[in-house]
């Protein structure tokens, strides 16, 4: 296992085909110069649909990569399957991390005109999932993307409870959850950001 934060992460998860964890990272802020730990990201990617679909930035620095938002737009637009998974380091209630999710996928899309009707019910699908759950240390969300057809499977895992399981089919609604992880200078975990952008420099290099 690959420790992220003391958080065990498997080096490589089986979906359709293998995928390998090329990032990893926290989400965190800062209280009274205390850091507080929400939770651990892993990125799952395979290497050769990174060197397939990002071949035009093959020979930078991770250090560019990570500050080149065009980059992890193209990462996010990217017709490959991607996982990320999540776990809880401090508790939280469901309700509040759905509000987090829900604010910055609605706020993306309606900066780009694209936030109508369908979006709107397909988000308040994907809060209703998130809202009466208690995320306790050591829960496992798992976002699974799927290579091309704009959908994504979200899974919960917590401790004493089978998985619960939830299919998001509206592309646009997809597309902003993938950006709330993978985007840059906006991602909600900057050291993930970083992580991915040194992962993939290596392999394009």
């Amino acid at each position: 296992m690959v420790m992220v934060h003391e958080v065990p992460f498997p080096p490589q998860i089986i979906t359709s085909k293998p995928l390998s964890l090329l990032g990893q990272g926290i989400t965190d802020i800062e209280i009274h110069f205390l850091q507080v730990k929400f939770t651990a990201i892993g990125v799952y990617l395979d290497p050769s649909d990174v060197k397939t679909h990002l071949d035009n930035w093959k020979g930078k620095t991770g250090q560019e990569l990570a500050g080149d938002d065009d980059f992890f737009n193209a990462l996010a637009s990217a017709e490959m399957e991607k996982v990320i998974r999540v776990v809880v380091i401090k508790e939280i209630k469901g309700a509040q991390y759905g509000v987090q999710l829900e604010n910055s996928v609605r706020d993306r899309l309606a900066e780009e005109d694209k936030y109508e009707e369908e979006e709107e019910t397909e988000l308040e699908k994907v809060v209703g999932f998130f809202q009466s759950k208690y995320f306790k240390a050591n829960s496992i969300i798992t976002y699974h993307f799927s290579a091309k057809d704009g959908i994504c499977e979200i899974g919960f895992e917590t401790e004493g409870k089978e998985e619960e399981k939830l299919k998001v089919e509206n592309a646009n609604v997809v597309g902003m959850m993938q950006r709330w992880y993978l985007s840059g200078s906006r991602g909600v975990s900057p050291s993930t950001i970083v992580s991915i952008a040194d992962s993939i420099s290596a392999i394009l290099t």
